[in-house]
């Protein structure tokens, strides 16, 4: 029987990947020295660190669209991470691109969205303006380094620099202003940019499920606005003329990301054997390596705007995300006005890391249902404390 140290795995990636992949073998290393793993590479200790962690586990009960308990079938902050995941990992082996690596960062991507979304987010950001802000990808690195407590020798999990980096700069808005030690001004390493880029396409094509479920969104109208789905549609159903509706709405979907992944994939490694980067840095200083077809982008874009004025902005959405950001405003004000409501751990938190800040992690870290447990008991007379 074959056995593989991490050295053999070490060696075995700088066989079979692209030149310009991130190599485990090269990474600047952690925070805190520790033994390396004898069996994994620093990036698959890095992916698995994160898969344990407590903020991951908690992103089962977190927002996408819908709130948990609107059905047990709509995504979740896990499950659309987890959806990431594999369509990330899937374009990295055809890319030759560092596939623990974009495996780790599509599990982590997510890791600092508070409970509620991006209603819940801005909320946050509101109160926390004059307080150093809240943006959720500093909130994820926050996690990884310092809210983490699961091991003796430092607090966070102890990522490589180069995970802790793309945490950072993961999506369109990179947040690396204020922290030097991520040089701001580097642009995103090639597999952050794919997993942005699995992100997009992820949400996107789920949302277009969850809202036909929802009943929000009309597949046939659907289909007639949006010409990337209407050829979709069209396709299942000269392959499948006799699929019901469910089956049909799933070929549709699965169409749409098919098309979409493979024409990210056929733009980028064009663009790769073109630019011809030699190594992860050389990579990461070319700017649209990783990128749709200028016909594809203008598909996407279409879709997006569809579902921004029928499904994110539809009444029934909207109220949901309106009452969340009146519960969380209300928790964050309590709380800031009245610290010794908070639980014991957190109060002793606040005289290291201030009021504000503190009330911030204890907001974000929550999930959906957490944080109307914790409304009732605040406000509610006859909820237990």
């Amino acid at each position: 029987m074959a056995m593989f140290s991490r050295e053999s795995l070490e060696e075995r990636e700088r066989r079979t990947l692209a030149p310009y992949a991130l190599f485990a073998g090269d990474t600047r290393g952690r925070r805190h020295d520790e033994p390396q793993d004898p069996l994994r590479t620093d990036f698959q200790r890095d992916r698995d660190r994160v898969i344990h962690s407590t903020a991951f586990r908690r992103l089962e009960y977190k927002t996408q669209v819908f709130v948990y308990h609107e059905g047990d079938y709509y995504r979740t902050r896990l499950t659309h991470s987890i959806e990431v995941s594999q369509i990330a990992r899937s374009m990295a082996a055809t890319l030759g691109l560092n596939g623990d690596f974009v495996e780790a960062l599509a599990l982590a991507h997510d890791l600092g969205h508070p409970p509620f979304g991006h209603a819940g987010g801005a909320v946050l950001q509101a109160r926390m303006a004059r307080h150093g802000g809240f943006e959720h990808n500093v909130q994820g690195l926050r996690i990884v380094d310092r809210l983490e407590n699961r091991y003796p020798g430092f607090r966070g999990l102890n990522l490589t620099f180069e995970l802790r980096e793309a945490i950072l700069k993961h999506g369109p808005a990179a947040a690396a202003g204020g922290l030097l030690e991520f040089l701001p001004e580097r642009p995103p390493f090639i597999e952050t940019r794919l997993v942005d880029a699995a992100d997009s396409i992820a949400y996107c094509h789920h949302d277009i499920d969850d809202g036909l479920r929802s009943g929000i969104l009309d597949q046939e109208q659907l289909a007639a606005s949006v010409p990337l789905v209407g050829s979709c549609q069209a396709e299942a159903r000269r392959a499948w003329p006799r699929a019901d509706a469910r089956q049909l709405r799933m070929t549709t979907i699965n169409n749409v990301v098919k098309r979409s992944i493979a024409d990210l994939v056929a733009t980028s490694a064009e663009r790769l054997v073109e630019a011809a980067p030699g190594s992860a840095e050389e990579a990461r200083q070319r700017g649209g390596l990783i990128s749709f077809s200028e016909d594809m982008a203008r598909r996407q874009a279409e879709l997006q705007e569809y579902l921004l004025h029928n499904f994110y902005r539809h009444h029934r959405v909207v109220r949901m995300m309106d009452k969340a950001q009146r519960l969380l405003g209300a928790l964050f004000d309590a709380y800031t006005g009245r610290p010794e409501l908070l639980p014991p751990l957190f109060q002793g938190w606040a005289e290291e890391e201030g009021v504000p800040r503190t009330v911030c992690d204890y907001i974000a870290g929550m999930t959906d249902r957490y944080a109307e447990q914790d409304y009732r008991k605040l406000f509610d007379p006859s909820e237990r404390a």
